[in-house]
């Protein structure tokens, strides 16, 4: 019969001509799709102000200070404590020493918030700076203390703590408009992580049980490991399309709801910081975007996002016995705590940072 198969299986007449036009209309629909997708993609990868492109200008007389600082104190936990875990419950004690120490040094009263795992008493550790106009409103800071087993961990996450502690002690004795709490948290690494165990989910779930309202929060995540080698940046598909493959630069990074957060660090540290930034606001299941304690804090409905070197996408010593002190580049890291103050500063209503 005319518009039926020939004997050779291939469409004649009508039934050709109605093939090709499904066919042509369902190429249309999928290109208008991906064009779609390609947009909305684009919001959210979209930041404002521009990544600083170019040579780095030298070391400021404070930056080197803080370069100086930095280093002693990743070198104290990945160098001198090491591993830190529950099986290696000494040495997670003696970090968290170290922590409450340091913020103590810094004027700051410690607190503790202490439960039980695998037997063991572990801690997340918090200051506090309360607000003055907005002290309802509250902005956290916040670095896992812990490592994966095996692994002395300098840069995931001494390099985390190390800028936490240095952002504690650049702030303290301002006056905030929101209240401004540090926070080292405790048992991100796996087995904990996404699990009741992890300290930062123990913190966040405390907070609301409480009725405190978190406004943002900062997830300080590997951090001090940067590159100019080509190809050195990975991503999960399909962020290379949007983002470069040199692995120089600082991130941050949080989930659709976070976006106003994102976008709102990402302006601060441009405008402050002469240093490549990108940022992204995009859904949480991507792989990568939701690794650290920044999660715990979407769990509660409250904005949060990472600041990040992006780790395994960049690093090769990640979760690795290789990630050592000397990995880190103390001179970028520095540039790059230095224009965190900026986003801490902006984000609890601090009218100029230390």
């Amino acid at each position: 019969m005319y518009g039926m198969n020939g004997k050779d299986g291939k469409l004649r007449g009508p039934g050709r001509i109605r093939f090709r036009i499904v066919t042509r209309a369902a190429l249309i629909r999928l290109g208008l799709l991906a064009i779609v997708l390609a947009g909305v993609l684009r919001m959210m990868v979209r930041m404002p102000g521009k990544s600083h492109d170019g040579p780095l200008a030298p070391l400021t007389a404070s930056e080197t200070a803080l370069r100086e600082q930095l280093c002693r104190d990743v070198v104290r936990l990945a160098g001198e404590i090491g591993e830190r875990n529950v099986w290696r419950y000494e040495a997670l004690c003696a970090a968290g020493a170290f922590v409450e120490r340091s913020l103590t040094e810094a004027g700051y009263q410690c607190r503790s918030q202490v439960y039980e795992v695998e037997a063991q008493d572990c801690a997340n550790i918090d200051v506090e700076i309360p607000g003055t106009s907005k002290p309802e409103e509250i902005v956290v800071i916040g670095a896992h203390y812990d490592s994966v087993r095996w692994c002395p961990a300098a840069n995931d996450n001494g390099t985390g703590v190390a800028a936490m502690l240095a952002l504690a002690r650049a702030f303290a004795g301002s006056k905030p408009e929101r209240t401004l709490r540090f926070v080292a948290f405790v048992n991100e690494e796996p087995p904990w992580f996404l699990t009741k165990n992890m300290g930062s989910l123990v913190y966040a779930k405390a907070c609301k049980a409480r009725g405190e309202r978190v406004v943002a929060m900062l997830s300080l995540e590997t951090i001090g490991y940067y590159t100019d080698a080509p190809g050195s940046q990975q991503y999960p598909f399909p962020f290379s399309l949007f983002y470069p493959s040199t692995g120089n630069f600082v991130g941050f990074i949080g989930n659709v709801r976070s976006r106003r957060l994102v976008r709102r660090a990402v302006k601060a540290f441009r405008a402050h910081a002469a240093f490549p930034s990108e940022g992204a606001a995009v859904p949480g299941f991507i792989p990568g975007v939701g690794w650290s304690d920044h999660w715990s804090f979407w769990q509660q409905g409250w904005p949060a996002a990472m600041v990040t070197d992006t780790a395994p996408y960049r690093y090769p010593h990640y979760h690795a016995p290789s990630d050592t002190p000397e990995k880190v580049d103390y001179d970028r890291f520095a540039r790059v705590v230095t224009g965190l103050r900026a986003v801490v500063a902006e984000l609890a209503g601090v009218g100029k940072a230390d």
